[in-house]
């Protein structure tokens, strides 16, 4: 069943990710362990990744939010400077040992979920 179709997460109104800007933070449990994870928006679609650099497993972020680099092209880890395309979470540039695991992302009618997948899932309450 495609993504769109399926009940995600609720994450976020789509207002809150703009272009190049902050990202959205938000906890998921990944392979057993809780960590944070990110979204964001470039050229006008949401992505998301957990905010683990694949250099050091460590979060990139240098201020809450802040991923992008000076020119908005970039996602950047701040402690090492290794350097994401933020459309894939590829490695494009320094420290990098592969490219950043992506969370699915849906977005429609104003609202932006996130999506489970095998090694992913929410927080249990």
């Amino acid at each position: 069943m495609p993504l769109k179709h399926m009940q995600g997460q609720p994450l976020c109104a789509s207002s809150e990710l703009q272009d190049g800007g902050r990202a959205v933070a938000f906890d998921v449990v990944y392979a057993g362990q809780v960590l944070r994870a990110f979204a964001i928006r470039y050229e006008g679609r949401v992505h998301a990744y957990l905010n683990r650099c694949s250099h050091v497993p460590m979060e990139m972020d240098y201020q809450e939010g802040r991923f992008f680099d000076d020119t908005g092209r970039w996602l950047l880890c701040a402690t090492h400077g290794a350097t994401y395309a933020p459309d894939t979470g590829a490695c494009v540039g320094g420290p990098c040992r592969g490219g950043l695991v992506k969370v699915e992302l849906t977005e429609e009618g104003g609202q932006v979920r996130w999506h489970t997948a095998p090694l992913l899932q929410p927080l249990a309450f």
